[in-house]
């Protein structure tokens, strides 16, 4: 009996700048696919299905484009996927109209200008990536749709001063994204996810999913599972994108989505500034350098600080 299964993880928790991205994949999956899918990928594709902090860097995103464009060519987005700003809008959960909603007119261009954008991925890359997916689904794993849900740093300060922090958004954004899935699944699914910051301990944080009929299987330091009636199981697994292969395509395409839109905001300020390092948008002293060195721009152009670096999280979100 064939059914369906998601992989779903986060990338750009911690960062100073740029958004979180929550990236989950949905495919169809024969009884012997679910063994084969959580099998930790050996030799050579070892290089290029993992954990996508080991495979993916800043500068060096090439292999998650990869995926992404692969993925494209095969209908797995919401559309072709003919340049890089394609690939954004044809990943996101959200259309164009939702991810600008919050971005004054005048800051819009920050994280939404994609000048001078170009794919990276070499074509025997991608190639190479579409033989790996050949060969998951001749093992009973065929890939079905992938969707992100992209959080910009307005957003994640809005959530905060609201009193939901990052943990939290994290959480409710899978929920969002195993929803729309088991929507365009047509049936129930299983949901694999990478466990969010220190929660054991899942309902009471449930967003999206708050209030439904549900059924704790496990909760443990390792693995928090429950199943929904009309949903399917969600498990939530510590360091999930090591090990099971559907959460590792979604985590190289999400390290590869902020890449992508941490590379704007750069470029932005670069257009004035040209000589500004190429910041990661993480907590080190390129970032820093870079803050500072905006600071006198973005005071000119009224850049609200909310839309560009996320508020010091609070001491009660440190401990979550």
């Amino acid at each position: 009996m064939t059914t369906f299964r998601i992989g779903a993880d986060e990338n750009g928790l911690g960062p100073r700048l740029g958004p979180l991205v929550v990236t989950a994949a949905l495919a169809e999956v024969a009884p012997r696919g679910h063994r084969h899918v959580e099998r930790r990928a050996r030799g050579a594709l070892e290089q290029r299905l993992g954990d996508s902090k080991d495979l993916v860097a800043h500068g060096d995103v090439a292999l998650g484009e990869a995926w992404a464009r692969a993925l494209a060519e095969r209908g797995c987005l919401r559309g072709p996927a003919a340049s890089v700003d394609d690939l954004v809008h044809g990943l996101s959960l959200d259309d164009r109209i939702e991810l600008r909603r919050p971005c004054p007119a005048h800051v819009e261009a920050q994280c939404w200008g994609d000048e001078g954008e170009v794919f990276t991925a070499p074509s025997e890359l991608v190639a190479t990536i579409h033989r790996d997916l050949d060969a998951m689904a001749s093992r009973g794993a065929r890939l079905v749709a992938v969707r992100s849900v992209i959080v910009c740093t307005e957003r994640l300060n809005a959530a905060q001063e609201r009193g939901t922090n990052r943990f939290h958004v994290d959480l409710h954004s899978m929920e969002r994204l195993v929803l729309a899935l088991r929507e365009h699944a047509g049936h129930d699914v299983l949901a694999i996810c990478g466990k969010v910051g220190g929660l054991g301990h899942y309902e009471k944080a449930f967003g999206p999913l708050g209030g439904r009929l549900l059924t704790m299987l496990e909760e443990s330091r390792a693995r928090s599972a429950y199943r929904f009636p009309g949903l399917g199981e969600i498990r939530f697994v510590q360091d999930a994108d090591g090990s099971d292969r559907l959460v590792s395509i979604a985590s190289l395409v999400g390290k590869y989505l902020r890449e992508v839109l941490m590379g704007r905001i750069v470029r932005h300020y670069r257009t004035a500034l040209p000589e500004l390092p190429d910041a990661s948008g993480y907590h080190d002293p390129v970032t820093a350098a870079f803050v500072d060195a905006t600071t006198r721009l973005r005071k000119k152009r009224h850049v609200p600080e909310t839309c560009f670096e996320r508020r010091p999280a609070k001491k009660a979100e440190t401990k979550s």
